[in-house]
């Protein structure tokens, strides 16, 4: 298997844990963990979309990356 789709999976993957472990309620969307998990994920994602001129999939998990950089920040910065 080619190294972008193993890193497609595994966003995908992250993605998928984060929203199980969040509907457990194993973590909560407010922690920074959450989002590192869908950060990583659409990172993951968005290499794996780069690959194959998958624009529509760059967008979106782009958009999906800075809003959860904005919420890390938000826990680092704003909050305090």
């Amino acid at each position: 298997m080619e190294w972008y789709k193993i890193i497609g999976w595994l966003g995908a993957l992250l993605f998928i844990a984060a929203y199980v472990l969040l509907t457990l309620k194993k973590i909560s969307a407010a922690k920074p963990f959450y989002h590192i998990l869908n950060i990583l994920g659409a990172v993951c994602l968005i290499i794996n979309a780069s690959k194959i001129n998958d624009f529509p999939n760059i967008l979106v998990n782009s958009i999906w990356t800075i809003i959860g950089l904005y919420a890390l920040l938000q826990f680092f910065f704003i909050r305090k």
